[in-house]
């Protein structure tokens, strides 16, 4: 097992975790799995890994406080971010504490690997011509302002001045994982 080849997956759902590690472990990965930010911190203790993923949402907590935490353990880490649903905001506070890529759920190992090689960014991405639809604007905003509440649901709908059940009823639609 190359020592250069070491991973950590930080994900809350026990089965999806197990089938990374295992496929990771096949391509000669030694793998540390966390489900939470505090398993994270007690496993950095002992363990010194190169490559990352994390899920944007862990339970009720957000991941992005892992990735600021990988980055400042090993600034040379290749992080990727995995989340159920990409919104613009997060994506781009994401990037900005350190992951060098961000995924929409389904990702395969495929998909994580090649976007650890992917870590310097690419200047030949093609511009889209399409606009952004006001549904995709709604739903940016409110992803926006749950990662600025820590995924509080009361607080982000005080803030978004909508109802917290008709916030939770839009969250019901579209599941952030």
């Amino acid at each position: 097992m190359d020592d250069a080849r070491r991973l950590v997956i930080v994900e809350d759902d026990a089965t999806f975790a197990r089938t990374l590690q295992r496929s990771f472990e096949r391509r000669g990965y030694r793998v540390w799995v966390a489900h939470s930010p505090e398993e994270l911190d007690a496993l950095l203790d002992e363990a010194a890994p190169r490559f990352a993923v994390v899920d944007l949402k862990l339970g009720n907590a957000s991941g992005l406080p892992c990735v600021q935490r990988l980055h400042a353990h090993d600034p040379e880490m290749l992080i990727v971010v995995l989340t159920g649903f990409a919104s613009i905001a997060t994506a781009v506070e994401a990037i900005k504490l350190g992951a060098c890529h961000y995924l929409a759920k389904p990702s395969n190992t495929d998909d994580i690997e090649d976007a650890f090689t992917r870590a310097g960014g690419n200047t030949d991405v093609p511009i889209s011509q399409r606009t952004t639809s006001i549904k995709t604007l709604e739903w940016e905003r409110i992803n926006e302002t749950l990662v600025a509440t820590d995924f509080n649901i009361s607080e982000t709908a005080r803030r978004l001045g909508m109802h917290r059940r008709t916030l939770a009823r839009k969250l019901e639609k579209r599941p952030i994982k």
